[in-house]
């Protein structure tokens, strides 16, 4: 099998391509004020959340519909230069970065809600409508879209990286919800694949392989995804622990007694730490979980109560139920500001993020050990977790302009990384591949899947202009 070095690698291979200037001008002329080629435009569309530095794109358009995004697509094709696609620039593992620069196409400005079908349980929007006005705009309906990452991203961009979150465990990835796309394709042609209807037989299933591709076979320009009935009744909890490994134990043991929780998120102590320093709160500094419970009020009750009767038997304590939505949105302000916390607990940083996912049996295993690495190294770290499905998140703060605490960073986030490889797991759980974790696709999925992706890659995009450098080189 191959594999990555054994030493950090960190940077993203930069070669960028030359933009001619009549590309630049025929995007003026078709654009007119929706292109900019000024530095402050471009260099706020050639960053994100990563720890990367990446020369900014060449230009950006912004693309206000469907046709928009065609056209541009098309004049990038002639000249064989790279697109990639923009939505609020959330991405943490540097997805939209221009490594061989081209052209960004935002399309943040794409924000319309244009069928709700609440009979169906679906709406279709477009890609850069975001979790939360998607929902205030179904509001009304009694319906919601439970796919929540922690920030506030596009629904396109959700569905390229095929994100999950906090309500994964009960309501699954974008995989699971994601029923039909409308997309341009690196010819700058328009297509459509699956249906509104629940389920289909017909042919490859292209929606699937869209889904999770991270902008590197098409630009999404449509979507329509599933929707759930709000429950009737909503239970969230807080309970602390003397140890982490108390936590994940009551986690192991809530999954595997099939109790159908709807968010089991966890909070080592130093996490707790920074987020009672962020957010002047007075959490007891010690391991959390955060829950929520759907359902009747007779099945939210006995839920409860199951999972309480778990936890007391593994020590936990100062327990604290909300049922009203004020008293929720406050329990799980430890949860959401958890990452803006750990940034502002050194001031300057950087954060190199990694996440992984495992079997929930090895979840112990691979948690346990990953922390006990990060405590030893000496490196400022948080953590949180989507722990009912496996899924748990390590942020290393390091300071920039130290390279030996980057190296270090890379360091712990390869053990961690092969540690969930070698107990069945995935290098990444819902961040996607983006340029940080490209090493380690091919030890997960093998040379000859890997050579398959870039087969399927070369067919839809022979002059590699989608998002090229991202997830695989050719």
């Amino acid at each position: 099998m191959q594999v990555s070095p054994p030493f950090p690698v960190f940077l993203p291979d930069i070669q960028p391509r030359n933009v001619p200037t009549a590309l630049m001008e025929a995007l003026q002329a078709r654009f007119g004020p929706q292109f900019s080629s000024a530095l402050v435009v471009r260099e706020q569309h050639g960053r994100d959340e990563s720890a990367f530095s990446v020369p900014p794109p060449d230009a950006v358009v912004f693309a206000q519909s469907t046709q928009d995004v065609s056209d541009a697509a098309k004049l990038a094709a002639q000249h064989k230069v790279p697109v990639i696609p923009f939505g609020v620039g959330s991405s943490l593992e540097g997805h939209l970065l221009a490594v061989q620069g081209g052209v960004s196409i935002d399309v943040s400005r794409m924000n319309q809600v244009l069928a709700i079908h609440a009979e169906d349980l679906t709406v279709t929007v477009q890609p850069g409508v975001t979790r939360s006005q998607l929902n205030a705009a179904i509001k009304s309906t009694g319906l919601f879209f439970p796919i929540d990452p922690g920030a506030d991203a596009t629904i396109g961009g959700m569905s390229a990286t095929r994100a999950s979150g906090t309500n994964a465990v009960r309501y699954g990835t974008m995989r699971e919800n994601v029923l039909a796309l409308e997309m341009v394709t690196a010819s700058g042609e328009v297509i459509r694949t699956g249906t509104r209807a629940k389920k289909s037989s017909a042919g490859y299933d292209l929606t699937r392989l869209m889904v999770g591709s991270e902008g590197t076979l098409g630009i999404l320009t449509e979507v329509t995804v599933k929707l759930y009935p709000l429950p009737e009744s909503v239970m969230a909890a807080t309970v602390s622990f003397n140890s982490l490994a108390d936590a994940v134990n009551t986690t192991i043991q809530i999954i595997q007694l099939g109790v159908p929780i709807a968010r089991c998120e966890l909070l080592d102590a130093n996490t707790i730490r920074m987020v009672n320093a962020h957010s002047k709160l007075t959490l007891r500094e010690g391991a959390m979980l955060l829950m929520e419970f759907h359902g009747s009020p007779a099945g939210v009750k006995e839920q409860v109560e199951t999972v309480q009767a778990i936890a007391d038997e593994h020590g936990g304590q100062t327990f604290e139920w909300a049922s009203s939505p004020e008293e929720r949105t406050r329990l799980w302000t430890a949860r959401h500001n958890a990452y803006f916390a750990g940034i502002q607990s050194r001031p300057g940083c950087k954060a190199i993020t990694t996440d992984t996912c495992v079997p929930i049996s090895h979840l112990a295993d691979a948690l346990l050990d990953s922390v006990l690495e990060a405590e030893q190294s000496g490196l400022t770290y948080f953590l949180v977790g989507h722990v009912g499905d496996g899924n748990f998140h390590m942020g290393y703060l390091i300071d920039p302009d130290q390279p030996q605490e980057r190296e270090l960073a890379e360091t712990l986030n390869q053990q961690l990384v092969r540690r969930a490889l070698k107990l069945g797991g995935t290098c990444t759980g819902e961040h996607g591949v983006g340029l940080h974790k490209m090493g380690f696709l091919v030890e997960e999925t093998g040379a000859g899947a890997v050579a398959m992706m870039r087969a399927i890659k070369q067919a839809l995009d022979p002059h590699n202009i989608m998002n090229p450098g991202n997830m695989f080189t050719l």
